[in-house]
């Protein structure tokens, strides 16, 4: 069913000629096809390599997204959700997915944490990228960071962890739609591709300072069907509480994410609610997984921590179309 919305017709103001170049591309696609040879790209001194623009055919189709009304699901203690099954229209949520996975560059991240005076070695069981800058900060046409405040560069230790890097066009498009229906805006774009079942992540809030209080994350799925699982923080039991022992002892909610969809986390969700992808074995889960969200960093520290944990300082890794997987990327 299609969304009657009048915001819908604010589109035509990031779709206009004037603000992007369109790519040529033939006007019949083939089913399954991801066109991509001879467009632009977005390039940056920290991209590894460039990054090309979609093709034109999932612009345009990408303008009549969402595909489906968002359902509203708050009918537990501090849950707020707004759940689109699909976002992303189906005709092109396969191109899209082949396309990101095979256009962006990847990282293995490892990293150590102390707990209890231990130290550990972590090895992020998934592919991850991350792109964008907190609001202090603003990337200038030339590709130098500037400061909000005075729209001068800015000091040359101010991030001394990373080095920020734009988001691409492709990602910036469905940015743009995605700040429409959800009314509010993302200065983040994370991307965690899962190989297969093996890969996951446990559960977590993201409840960082740095987003701000109550922050709007929209979380889109392409590809293979993947278990999104929600439970509520525990709360300490009070005496003659019911409240707090029907919360600590529900089961958690289960959303099956299925390609193009998108589940928006808002309101008091991430300060009480945690959410995991859990490990599966066989069957779908092997045929890979993007993961996309957005999301807002207030304070520079914000910027520091995602570059940390979605970048690091591994190797690049490219989807090799050939052997069907991830592969190290070398200059060539």
């Amino acid at each position: 069913m299609s969304v009657a919305n009048p915001k819908k017709r604010a589109l035509t103001e990031f779709f206009s000629p004037t603000l992007r170049k369109k790519a040529r591309v033939s006007a019949a696609v083939p089913e399954n096809s991801v066109l991509f040879t001879d467009h632009p790209t977005a390039s940056h001194t920290t991209y590894p390599f460039p990054v090309p623009y979609f093709p034109e055919h999932l612009v345009n189709t990408l303008s009549e997204a969402p595909s489906t009304e968002g359902k509203h699901i708050n009918d537990q203690t501090d849950l707020d959700l707004l759940y689109f099954q699909p976002f992303i229209p189906k005709s092109i949520e396969n191109d899209l997915f082949q396309f990101l996975r095979s256009q962006l560059f990847f990282y293995r991240v490892q990293y150590k944490i102390k707990r209890g005076g231990i130290e550990t070695q972590i090895n992020t069981p998934r592919y991850t990228t991350v792109f964008g800058l907190d609001e202090t900060s603003k990337f200038a046409s030339d590709g130098s960071i500037l400061e909000v405040s005075t729209s001068k560069p800015i000091a040359p230790n101010k991030y001394p962890t990373c080095s920020p890097r734009p988001i691409p066009q492709c990602l910036d498009e469905l940015r743009k739609i995605t700040e429409v229906f959800t009314e509010s805006t993302y200065n983040f774009c994370l991307v965690n591709y899962y190989a297969s079942g093996s890969d996951s992540i446990s559960y977590h809030s993201d409840d960082e300072r740095f987003l701000g209080p109550d922050p709007a994350i929209a979380s889109f799925s392409l590809g293979a069907k993947r278990d999104f699982l929600m439970k509520h923080k525990p709360v300490s039991p009070k005496d003659n509480d019911p409240t707090a022992d029907a919360i600590n002892s529900s089961k958690p909610l289960k959303l099956p994410l299925a390609s193009g969809d998108m589940v928006l986390m808002r309101g008091k969700t991430q300060a009480n609610w945690l959410h995991s992808i859990p490990k599966r074995k066989g069957g779908e889960s092997d045929k890979g997984r993007i993961n996309i969200t957005f999301r807002k960093a207030m304070v520079k520290g914000g910027t520091e921590n995602y570059y940390q944990y979605n970048v690091g300082k591994g190797e690049v890794w490219k989807w090799d179309d050939v052997k069907k997987e991830m592969r190290p990327w070398q200059t060539k």
